[in-house]
């Protein structure tokens, strides 16, 4: 199952011409479809990011977009004006990659100054504007500094800074944290949706992290197999997944595949093949009998040390036995699996301390309310990044 989006606008009738069109573009390599008949549009100051994993095409898209590489068919506009045939260095556009490409042999001023002086601006002009830059990403005074000498955080400043200098309609980011350390990363994640937010310049930002898209982004689209398979805000991707791969790409999931065997109004009865009897709310259209895929999100399902207490709270529950406990602070969570299926599960854990004594071998209960289930059809050519 897939959504239908031969075309996916992100802005609203009425609003500004959309600083990025991409029309039905396609991109193959023999029989191999890179890009396949993708349609999008990207709205005037957005941050747009493109989520997918290794080999679904988002790189090749972003360097059609850039002018790197030339689509087999179907029409690119930037700012309004077509794109095909437009050599790169001509493009409204500048690109930030993961490794930088940042000048070693100059000084954090001329690497950002570079491309103002490859456009003739006088030297004065070329150092005020420099100057400017560097005090809106946090680098006052930086401009006699070597490359070597800056942080991992700093030398991404300044490669946005010399791409931003330009006035670029787009920014085009290839994995730009990629190269860093976790603690770097998550710091920088804060730092670029600031400056995006304060240059006003729209981004679009390919990454295979999810935790970078939903972070950063005001739209995600999800791409697999050269598709965009949902287009939307990073909520409703997480909370209103329309397919069985953003379900499972798209934040951590248990995945029940079974049968339907009751299907009533909202709600769908699965029974898996190791015999777990689970409800969904569906996703589609589904029949009775027909294969299919639960999606269960950990911090929708509730622990307790007595069935009774769920019971009580009006959810169905199962008995199941702990094999691990993950602490991760605030992301702490517990392994275990379902009593009589042997179905595992990853729950998250409150942070009330109520749990805080589980051990490995313990029995606990766990329940869930079925409409924070959700139910698809199955899709057999779906790879999945789930618990299940």
């Amino acid at each position: 199952m897939r959504a239908s989006l031969a075309a996916a606008p992100i802005s609203s009738p009425g609003a500004a011409q959309p600083d990025l069109q991409v029309t039905r573009v396609a991109k193959h390599y023999g029989a191999f479809r890179a890009v396949d008949d993708l349609s999008l549009e990207v709205a005037r100051g957005s941050f747009f990011s493109i989520l997918g994993p290794s080999g679904c095409g988002k790189t090749t898209l972003l360097r059609m977009v850039a002018g790197f590489l030339s689509p087999d068919s179907g029409q690119i506009k930037i700012g309004g004006k077509p794109m095909n045939g437009v050599p790169p260095n001509r493009r409204p556009v500048n690109m930030v990659f993961q490794h930088l490409a940042l000048f070693p042999m100059m000084s954090v001023g001329d690497n950002v100054g570079y491309g103002l002086a490859r456009r003739g601006l006088a030297k004065d002009e070329i150092k005020r504007r420099v100057g400017d830059m560097l005090e809106r990403v946090s680098l006052p005074g930086a401009q006699a500094k070597r490359v070597e000498q800056l942080s991992g955080g700093q030398k991404q400043r300044v490669a946005i800074a010399r791409s931003l200098v330009l006035e670029p309609t787009l920014l085009l980011l290839d994995e730009p944290l990629g190269a860093l350390d976790l603690k770097l990363r998550e710091h920088m994640k804060i730092e670029l949706k600031a400056l995006q937010a304060a240059f006003g310049t729209t981004f679009v930002y390919i990454t295979h992290d999810q935790s970078e898209a939903l972070v950063l982004s005001d739209h995600v689209a999800v791409m697999n197999h050269g598709r965009f398979e949902q287009v939307g805000t990073p909520q409703a991707l997480y909370y209103q997944p329309q397919t069985p791969f953003v379900a499972g790409f798209v934040g951590a999931n248990n995945r029940i595949a079974g049968v339907a065997t009751e299907v009533t109004g909202n709600t769908v009865m699965i029974t898996s093949a190791a015999g777990l009897v689970i409800a969904a709310r569906p996703i589609g259209p589904i029949g009775r009998g027909a294969a299919v895929e639960a999606f269960v999100r950990p911090e929708v399902a509730r622990l307790a040390h007595h069935p009774a207490l769920l019971r009580d709270a009006g959810l169905a529950c199962w008995s199941a036995r702990i094999d691990s406990l993950l602490f991760d602070g605030a992301n702490s969570a517990v392994l275990l699996h379902e009593t009589q299926s042997g179905t595992g599960f990853r729950i998250a854990l409150p942070q009330t301390g109520e749990f805080a004594n589980l051990s490995v071998g313990e029995t606990v209960a766990f329940g869930f309310d079925p409409q924070r289930a959700v139910c698809f059809a199955a899709d057999s050519t779906t790879d999945l990044h789930v618990f299940s």
